[in-house]
């Protein structure tokens, strides 16, 4: 049974032959740009770091910044428009841009932190 509905909906990221990581996306918190992302799953690109606490991946998404954050808390999940960027935080942060905050981390946050530079990073709906 999925734990999806229409303001929240529950997907996987993937690192490619190490781990999956439940994540969710939430509506409310940026309606406009979590419907594009919606609509342009499955994603993947090569993971980069940022310091020890994001990890990100660049898509060819195109949205602009809503709802605009610099802070975020360990398991957040927020996007960068200026690169198309997926950014995954395993650490509380003050970034240096504003981002759009889009959903949370709800599975094993920590597995982050053995991703490398250069990893592969997949993002996908849930399918029974």
């Amino acid at each position: 049974m999925s734990t999806s509905s229409v303001s929240r909906k529950q997907l996987i990221l993937e690192i490619r032959d190490k781990a999956k990581i439940t994540c969710d996306l939430k509506r409310h918190l940026s309606p406009r740009t979590v419907g594009t992302i919606m609509r342009s799953l499955p994603l993947e690109g090569h993971a980069h770091l940022l310091g020890k606490s994001i990890v990100y991946f660049e898509t060819s998404v195109d949205s602009g910044i809503e709802r605009a954050r610099s802070e975020f808390k360990k398991g957040d999940v927020a996007f960068l428009p200026s690169s198309g960027s997926f950014c995954f935080f395993t650490n509380n942060v003050e970034a240096a841009k504003t981002m759009t905050p889009i959903g949370k981390l709800t599975g094993n946050v920590d597995a982050l932190k053995d991703v490398k530079s250069g990893d592969v990073l997949c993002i996908y709906e849930e399918t029974a």
